[in-house]
């Protein structure tokens, strides 16, 4: 009698991403379980459901910051071991790391799917006091060292975090856009379009909201020039703060946006904007928005990185800027809007960078590859 072969199974946990953020939900998780694989996504939530075949199943969400460390991980470390022994264990939050070496003690498969360089990330959380913010960083390096050789797999979303982990055990699954996204088809025309430029994104005074504020405020009264930010504040308290900055007038705060606003939102706009300060952590980074922008078809207007240069320059989608400079911001922002068939055009060449060389749809089949060498049995029955 031939035996049937059981399709493999995929147990994603995450802690501080959202139930249906767009790389775990949308790209990865997706991915999976459009290729066969029985996924499953161990999150915060407010109830267990399957949504576009993934199953989610639910945690209690934590009711205050703080109860994200001291319960929601032991939340996803206990429903973990109620799942599958034989599934693999692909995890999204560098937190989780220590909870995940008890897995491997367990037996388990384990996946770390490193978003960020942590170790660096660490020395910019306003949440970690900063006397602590050196050993924790030393702390989650040496974790993540045993990981990289402990682990059965690492996923990396950038090349920067490619480069720490043993190449034999990591691929690079670079966090692109998903083609056709978030570009609307039933936008209005460029030139027709408010004189609109937006960020989506976190907003922190590390990612430029100052600056930005700053340079909209310098720009022609007759511009009728505006500036959307989309996105949540960090800390909580910097909104009060912006909202008192002069620019403040001139720009519109919509708070944080679902996947649809964000199309709308783009679809209305005449220039993305991502004027990250020039940090360790950002310097050497892709910025997901940048991609983004591009994608829904806009010019942008981005800090002058070398990563970053050689992406803008080679496709010649926008402008490059010293982000920590707001003149140099505004000029980059008045340039755009007074030469809207060039911005069109830069808008246009961006768009089709995506579709050649940046999108979801080229890194989707690294993931299933790697998970076929995992040595599971190839999806199917």
């Amino acid at each position: 009698m031939k035996k049937s072969i059981q399709k493999a199974e995929s147990i994603h946990l995450a802690s501080t991403h959202p139930s249906f953020d767009t790389r775990i939900f949308h790209k990865e998780c997706k991915t999976l379980a459009n290729a066969g694989y029985r996924v499953t996504l161990l999150v915060p939530h407010d109830g267990d459901e399957v949504v576009d075949g993934v199953r989610i199943r639910s945690v209690p969400k934590p009711k205050v910051g703080r109860e994200r460390l001291s319960k929601t991980l032991g939340h996803l470390y206990r429903a973990a071991l109620t799942e599958a022994p034989e599934a693999i264990y692909h995890f999204h939050d560098a937190e989780l790391i220590f909870h995940m070496f008890l897995l491997k003690v367990r037996g388990r498969r384990v996946i770390y799917d490193a978003h960020e360089d942590t170790p660096k990330q660490v020395m910019y959380q306003h949440w970690i006091p900063r006397l602590l913010r050196h050993p924790v960083s030393l702390v989650m390096r040496l974790a993540e060292w045993l990981g990289g050789r402990w682990f059965d797999g690492i996923i990396a979303a950038e090349p920067g975090i490619l480069k720490r982990f043993p190449a034999k055990r990591t691929v690079l699954v670079q966090n692109f856009p998903l083609l056709d996204e978030l570009f609307s088809t039933v936008s209005m025309p460029y030139a027709e379009r408010p004189l609109r430029i937006t960020y989506v994104g976190g907003i922190t005074r590390k990612r430029g909201v100052e600056e930005m504020l700053a340079a909209i405020d310098r720009l022609p009264a007759t511009l009728r020039a505006e500036l959307v930010l989309g996105g949540s504040f960090h800390p909580a308290v910097l909104e009060d703060e912006v909202r008192q900055m002069p620019g403040a007038r001139r720009t519109r705060i919509r708070g944080w946006l679902q996947r649809e606003q964000v199309i709308e939102v783009l679809a209305e706009t005449r220039v993305g904007i991502v004027t990250l300060h020039p940090t360790p952590k950002y310097l050497e980074s892709y910025p997901t928005k940048l991609f983004e922008y591009m994608s829904a078809g806009l010019p942008v207007i981005a800090s002058d990185f070398p990563q970053w240069r050689r992406i803008v320059e080679e496709a010649q989608c926008g402008l490059l800027v010293d982000p920590m400079d707001p003149e140099a911001i505004a000029e980059a922002m008045q340039w755009i809007l007074e030469h809207p068939d060039a911005a069109a055009a830069m808008g246009a060449r961006g768009r089709e960078a995506v579709r050649d060389r940046y999108s979801w749809e080229q890194e989707a089949p690294k993931l299933l590859a790697f998970y076929e060498d995992l040595g599971d049995p190839r999806p199917g029955d």
